[in-house]
């Protein structure tokens, strides 16, 4: 399997080098990393070229212009230029547990995405660990607020398996899909500006176009820096194009990832 990581990012460079160090830190890289950047500045840039020069891993950095958030073309953006048959999106402030790739390939099974949970940092270990670059973590680590998310055990994930085509507890810091089931749906919804709702949306046409959910759990552990909130203002209009696609049964979007390949060719 040619497994690609896409990575988000907007203005946190220093967060991004973490994750970054944490890809090369993994027990199995992934073939390819993108970096889906929203428009950072020249510092993030920096940091991505840093990991390109001192890494073994193919990495692209696929920036679009700073408008306003645009998290669904950003990653568009980046899907298009992948090359892997297999995609697992992060955000760039997750730490990846050194198994992470390793565990979403066992993970992989045709006919189904994949949503993976995360580890919540405390604010005060989050300055810690930026201050001191570190990207180890065991379940007995200071600072985690929902520790039992870092147990990594192949038993009780089996265990704890579940399948289901639910939307509720969707989040693409750490979901992974086939390439092909992605492009089947034309991606992400460029119609989304602003936080929230873009991955609920593109999972109601996945499982729509007959792509079912598989949550694992005590696998792919990441480890999320404490931010602040995003700003929710949009939240109500995202919304808005959510809830029509669940009423009309969408399965593809008009505005997706081939608006932006018929745009750039």
């Amino acid at each position: 399997m040619k497994l690609t990581l896409i990575i988000t990012t907007y203005n946190w460079p220093v967060s991004l080098e973490l994750v970054l160090k944490s890809v090369k830190n993994q027990t199995i890289c992934p073939y390819e990393v993108i970096i889906a950047d929203d428009g950072s500045n020249i510092e993030t840039k920096d940091v991505v070229n840093s990991f390109i020069r001192y890494s073994d891993i193919n990495t692209i950095h696929s920036w679009q212009e700073d408008v306003g958030f645009r998290a669904a073309r950003s990653r568009n953006n980046a899907i298009l230029k992948s090359s892997g048959d297999y995609i697992v999106l992060i955000d760039g402030d997750m730490i990846l547990h050194s198994n992470f790739i390793r565990d979403h390939i066992d993970s992989a099974e045709s006919g189904y995405f994949v949503q993976g949970s995360r580890v919540l940092l405390s604010k005060k270990q989050t300055k810690k660990n930026l201050i001191h670059k570190n990207i180890n973590f065991t379940f007995l680590s200071p600072g985690l607020m929902n520790r039992k998310n870092a147990i990594h055990s192949r038993f009780l994930s089996k265990v704890f398996l579940n399948k289901n085509k639910y939307i509720s507890g969707v989040r693409s810091c750490n979901m992974a899909f086939y390439r092909n089931d992605f492009l089947n749906v034309n991606g992400f919804n460029n119609d989304f500006e602003g936080w929230g709702r873009e991955d609920s949306e593109l999972v109601v046409r996945l499982i729509n176009s007959g792509v079912k959910r598989k949550n694992i759990r005590f696998c792919a552990i990441q480890y999320h820096l404490w931010h602040d909130e995003n700003n929710r203002e949009s939240l109500k209009s995202n919304e808005a194009i959510l809830d029509a696609a669940i009423k009309n049964n969408i399965q593809y979007c008009k505005n997706g990832i081939n608006s932006i390949k018929n745009y750039e060719s």
